[in-house]
C-alpha cells in the first residue's frame, strides 16, 4: 500500500502546479495579487514536499531497486505500437525533481516581492506554475515521448515568460527569438525520435512501449548501427535547449524578461534540459564515440567562447547570461567524456549559485530603479548588505573556490576530462575557469565597490530588498556554500556520495556499449564513472590545487584591474585600436552574421518566392481564385438547366431515362 501511494504521488507532483496555473489563469485579475502569488507558491511547495517524500522512499530502497513508476494510461495503435502515458522516478529524475521544485519554490517566493506592484502578476504566476508543470513532465515522463511533451512545454512557457512585458518591443522580440531558435533544435530532436521509432518498431515485443527508456536500453543492440545519427540529431535539440554553439544566441537576449524568469528558466531548470536528456539516454550515447566527441568539443568551445564574451558586457544580467552559457558548456563537456554523474552534479550546484546570482542581480536592479548597466552602479555593498554577502557566496561558488559547491563539481569535470585523455579539452576548460573568476570579480567590483555612479534621484531610492526577496537569497547562499559537500571526491577524504547515488542509473552504459557491438568500451577512456578508482591520486591533487589557484588568481586579477589599477582596463579597451574590445562587446558579431547570412536572405526569399510565387501565385492565384473560377463557370452552365419551367424538367427527365435505357440495351 505504501509503495502504491508513493507511485500515485508521481502524477500529483506534476499535476498540482498545473492546477495552480489553471486557477490563476482562469481567475486572473479577479484574484488579489497577493492571493495569486500565495496560490502559486503553495502549488509548487506541495510539489516540492511530495518530491522530498518520494526521494526519501527511494533512499530507503536497495540501490539496484530504486525505481518507481505510475502508468496513467496506455495507448495502443496499429500493429505492435504501444505508447504509455505515465511517470517514473529513479535516482537521476529524483535529483532533477528536487532541483526543479526546490529552487523553483524559492524563486516563486522571491517573485512575491519582485512582482508585488505588477498588475499582471496573476498571469505571471500562472505562467510560472505552468512552467514547473512542463519541466516536471520532462523530468518524470517515463518515456522519450513524454519527455518531448515537457520539452515543448518549457519552450512555450519560456516564450510566455520572456515576453511577459510584451508591450516592450525588446521583450517581445526576445521571446520570439527564444521560441524560433528552440524550434530549430527541436526539429533535430524530432528527427532523432523518428529514427528511433522507425528502427525499433519492427523489433518490439508484446507489451513493450515504444520510446520507453527501459525498452530503449533493452534494444540498444538494434539501435547501435544508427547510434551516431540518432545521438547527433538528439544533440541538435540539446544545443537549442541548453544554449550550445551555434544555437546559444537566444539565451542572452532572454534576459529582457523579469529577473525571476532569468533565474528559473535560464539558471535552474530549462537550460539544463538538454544535459538531462543526454544523461537519461546515456546508454544510447555511449554507443557512438563520434557523437560523444562532438558533444565534448562543442561543450568545451562553448565554455571558452561565452567566457570571453562575458569579459566585456556591461549589463549585469548579460554577464550572468553568458556565464550560464559557459557553465552549460562545462556540463556538456562532462557528458561528452562519459562523466554523466559529474555533469548532473554540476547541474545541481549550478542551480544553487546561478539562481542566487540572478536573484541577487534582481535585488540590485530593484534597488537601482530598474537600472541594469553596471557602469552606473557601485558602492552598493553598504546599502544592500544581505544582497552583497549572498552575492559574494554565489560568486565564489561560480569561481570554483573551495570549499564552496562549485569547486567540487567544476574540479571533477576537469579531472574527468584530463583522466579520459582529452588534455586539450582540459586546457580549454581550465582557461575558461580562470576567465570566469575574472569577469565575476569585475561584476562584483563594478556593482558593489567604489562610489555609486547613479543619478541623485536613483541614489535616494536605493534600499535593501524586502524579506520575501532576501530570504531566498540566504537559503540559496547556504546551498551554494554547502550544496557540493554531498559530492566530495575520494581523494579529498569524501565518499563521492552524489556519484554513488546516481551509479545505478549510469552503471549499465558499459553493458549497453557491449550490446551495441561497438567497441565503445573506449568511450571517454577510463573516465566513464569508475575512472577515478584507477586514477593517479597525486595528479588529481595537483590538478585540483592548480584549479583552485587559477580561480583565486582570476579573482585577484579582477579586483586589481577594476578596483585598484583601473587604467589597465582602459588600456585593454584601447589595445589594437580598440577592435578586440569591440569584438567582445558586440559578442563576435554573431547576431549580425546570422542576420546577414540567414535572416535577411530568408526574409527576402519568403517575400519574393514563398509569398509572391507560392502564396500569391500558386495558392491564392491558382488554387483559391482558380477553384472559385471553376465553380463560377460550372454554376453558370448549370444555371441554364435551372430555368424554373416544369415542362423543361419533364423533358430533361425523359431524355435522361431514354439515354439510360439505350445504354443498358446496347451494353449487354
Amino acid at each position: 500500500m505504501e509503495s502504491h501511494t508513493t507511485e500515485m504521488m508521481l502524477r500529483w507532483i506534476v499535476v498540482v502546479p498545473l492546477l495552480g496555473a489553471a486557477l490563476n489563469g482562469l481567475l486572473n485579475r479577479r484574484l488579489p495579487r497577493q492571493v495569486a502569488g500565495l496560490l502559486a507558491c503553495t502549488a509548487v511547495g506541495i510539489s516540492f514536499a511530495m518530491s522530498v517524500l518520494v526521494f526519501l522512499r527511494l533512499a530507503g530502497m536497495p540501490a539496484e531497486a530504486r525505481f518507481l513508476s505510475d502508468t496513467v494510461t496506455t495507448w495502443i495503435g496499429f500493429g505492435n505500437l504501444q505508447v504509455d502515458l505515465g511517470f517514473a522516478i529513479d535516482p537521476l529524475s529524483a535529483v532533477m525533481a528536487l532541483i526543479v521544485t526546490g529552487v523553483g519554490f524559492l524563486i516563486h517566493i522571491y517573485s512575491l516581492g519582485y512582482m508585488a506592484h505588477d498588475k499582471g502578476s496573476p498571469r505571471f504566476f500562472a505562467y510560472l506554475n505552468l512552467f514547473i508543470f512542463a519541466m516536471m513532465t520532462l523530468v518524470l515522463g517515463e518515456n522519450l515521448l513524454m519527455l518531448f511533451v515537457g520539452w515543448e512545454g518549457v519552450g512555450l512557457c519560456s516564450y510566455l515568460l520572456i515576453s511577459f512585458w510584451f508591450t516592450d518591443e525588446a521583450n517581445a522580440a526576445a521571446g520570439k527569438k527564444a521560441f524560433v531558435v528552440n524550434r530549430i533544435g527541436d526539429f533535430g530532436f524530432l528527427l532523432g525520435m523518428f529514427l528511433i521509432g522507425s528502427t525499433l518498431l519492427p523489433h518490439l515485443g508484446a507489451g513493450e512501449g515504444l520510446f520507453n527508456f527501459q525498452v530503449l536500453q533493452h534494444h540498444t543492440g538494434t539501435l547501435a548501427p544508427l547510434a551516431t545519427a540518432i545521438c547527433l540529431l538528439l544533440f541538435v535539440g540539446a544545443t537549442g535547449k541548453s544554449a550550445q554553439i551555434p544555437l546559444y544566441i537566444w539565451l542572452p537576449d532572454a534576459m529582457a524578461g523579469p529577473t525571476p524568469v532569468s533565474a528559473l528558466i535560464h539558471a535552474a531548470t530549462m537550460v539544463t534540459a538538454g544535459v538531462y536528456m543526454i544523461a537519461r539516454l546515456n546508454f544510447l550515447f555511449v554507443l557512438s564515440p563520434a557523437a560523444m566527441t562532438v558533444i565534448a568539443v562543442v561543450g568545451a568551445v562553448t565554455a571558452i567562447f561565452a567566457s570571453t564574451i562575458a569579459l566585456a558586457q556591461n549589463d549585469i544580467k548579460k554577464v550572468l547570461a553568458y556565464s550560464t552559457v559557459s557553465q552549460l558548456g562545462y556540463m556538456m563537456l562532462a557528458c561528452g567524456v562519459g562523466a554523466f554523474a559529474v555533469g548532473i552534479f554540476h547541474v545541481m550546484t549550478h542551480a544553487f549559485f546561478k539562481a542566487l546570482l540572478f536573484l541577487g542581480s534582481g535585488s540590485v536592479i530593484h534597488a537601482m530603479s530598474d537600472e541594469q548597466d553596471m557602469r552606473v552602479m557601485g558602492g552598493l555593498r553598504r546599502k544592500l548588505p544581505v544582497t552583497f554577502w549572498t552575492f559574494i557566496a554565489g560568486t565564489l561558488a561560480l569561481a570554483g573556490i573551495a570549499p564552496l559547491a562549485g569547486f567540487f563539481s567544476k574540479d571533477e569535470i576537469l579531472w574527468k576530462t584530463w583522466s579520459s585523455g582529452h588534455t586539450l579539452l582540459w586546457a580549454v576548460g581550465f582557461l575558461a575557469a580562470g576567465l570566469t573568476a575574472f569577469y565575476m570579480m569585475r561584476l562584483v567590483v563594478l556593482t558593489f565597490f567604489g562610489e555609486n555612479r547613479a543619478s541623485a534621484e536613483v541614489k535616494s531610492h536605493i534600499h535593501e530588498s524586502p524579506a520575501t526577496m532576501t530570504i531566498p537569497l540566504v537559503v540559496l547562499a547556504i546551498l551554494s556554500i554547502a550544496g557540493g559537500w554531498v559530492g566530495i571526491p575520494h581523494f579529498l577524504g569524501g565518499g563521492a556520495q552524489f556519484e554513488q547515488w546516481l551509479e545505478p542509473v549510469f552503471a549499465q552504459h558499459a553493458v549497453a556499449a557491449e550490446a551495441g557491438h561497438g567497441a565503445v568500451a573506449q568511450v571517454a577512456g577510463h573516465a566513464v564513472e569508475h575512472g577515478a578508482e584507477h586514477s593517479d591520486t597525486t595528479m588529481e591533487w595537483i590538478l585540483a590545487g592548480a584549479s583552485l589557484t587559477w580561480g583565486l588568481l582570476g579573482l585577484l586579477a579582477g579586483y586589481l584591474v577594476y578596483a585598484r589599477k583601473v587604467g589597465i582596463a582602459t588600456t585593454f579597451q584601447k589595445l589594437g585600436g580598440g577592435w578586440p574590445h569591440r569584438l567582445l562587446l558586440h559578442k563576435y558579431y554573431v547576431d549580425e552574421i546570422y542576420e546577414g547570412a540567414i535572416i535577411r536572405p530568408g526574409f527576402r526569399l519568403s517575400r519574393t518566392v514563398l509569398w509572391r510565387v507560392v502564396d500569391m501565385g500558386i495558392i491564392d492565384g491558382i488554387l483559391v481564385k482558380g477553384s472559385a473560377l471553376v465553380v463560377a463557370v460550372v454554376g453558370s452552365v448549370l444555371r441554364l438547366f435551372q430555368n424554373g419551367l416544369v415542362r423543361f424538367y419533364a423533358w430533361s427527365f425523359t431524355l435522361g431515362v431514354t439515354v439510360f435505357v439505350l445504354y443498358l440495351s446496347f451494353s449487354g
